[in-house]
């Protein structure tokens, strides 16, 4: 499978263009799945995984990987279904999330397409919150299912952090004085993500630093909010302190979100965050590309407490 992952230098070409390339898999039946490239390290088989005692029900074992001691997680089992077999089929998808490596066994790993974000829809309203999809797609009549894999690692090991004392005391008294410049308005940040696992991170951080949030699911909602602010005369950088927006989203990605953002002479003055799992140099490079202000990886309070904090000093 080493052949499946070349050429990822061209894939950062897709940034603002509202595209994304996903690694499509199953995970014991018919049904298949897909993953962002971006998230991927390499595809390997399943030799030399070591059970670790006492772990979590999904974490199948420890393998060693170029030097690296990695979990891996049986991905069926983490979205609430019986174990897979590990057979000559299976396959780990070795994935780096949230600047941590963690491998995920599928039972067959098929090809990457290409498909545009205004194609990735919210899964249907009835699934309810234990819904394991971030979105869901079509491809050659196919329905392909995207699993929030945030919402799995957050089961096996809660990474929900505490804002430092220290940032909580400087916002207070920042936030205290920001309110006294805008008249008594409440100081609001606007937060745009598909998980619900990360907008709650969220939100329990500025909670911490007394700082109102909007959260919307996508970029076309939240693109869609800004305009309505402004068509009613408002200096949006004015309503809202900054922008924090996930890079995947279905309809409109965090990317193509900024753009549209930059390109609009009654929005281009917002400040823009894309806070985002994905990791890699290569996302800095595109803070550049599409004009957003600071890229800040998933999940990092006091990184996101000192952006704040220096957005209002």
């Amino acid at each position: 499978m080493s052949g499946v992952l070349e050429n990822v230098d061209q894939r950062t070409q897709l940034a603002g263009q509202n595209r994304l390339e996903l690694l499509i898999f199953q995970l014991g039946d018919e049904q298949l799945y897909g993953i962002n490239v971006f998230k991927v390290k390499e595809i390997i088989n399943t030799i030399g995984i070591n059970k670790m005692p006492q772990s979590h029900e999904i974490v199948i074992g420890v393998s060693n990987i170029r030097g690296v001691t990695v979990p891996i997680y049986d991905l069926h089992k983490g979205i609430g279904r019986k174990y897979l077999a590990r057979d000559s089929k299976a396959f780990i998808i070795l994935t780096e999330i949230n600047q941590l490596q963690q491998g995920f066994l599928v039972s067959k790993v098929h090809k990457i397409i290409n498909v545009s974000w205004n194609d990735m829809h919210p899964p249907p309203p009835g699934v309810g919150n234990d819904c394991y999809l971030t979105s869901i797609t079509k491809y050659n009549d196919q329905l392909i299912e995207i699993i929030d894999v945030e919402k799995v690692l957050q089961e096996v090991s809660p990474r929900f952090g505490q804002v430092s004392e220290e940032n909580k005391q400087e916002a207070a008294f920042l936030t205290q004085e920001a309110v006294k410049k805008t008249k008594d308005k409440k100081v609001k940040i606007l937060i745009c993500d598909d998980s619900r696992v990360a907008r709650n991170q969220l939100q329990k951080t500025l909670e911490q630093l007394g700082i109102k949030c909007v959260a919307r699911e996508n970029g076309q909602q939240a693109l869609d909010l800004l305009k309505r602010w402004a068509d009613k005369g408002s200096q949006v950088s004015d309503e809202f302190l900054m922008l924090i927006t996930d890079i995947e989203m279905p309809e409109m990605d965090g990317y193509k979100l900024t753009t549209e953002i930059r390109k609009d002479p009654n929005l281009k003055g917002l400040y823009v965050v894309l806070h985002s799992s994905l990791s890699g140099d290569f996302n800095h490079a595109l803070v550049d590309k599409v004009g957003a202000n600071n890229f800040i990886p998933k999940f990092s309070p006091d990184k996101i407490a000192a952006e704040v904090n220096k957005r209002m000093g």
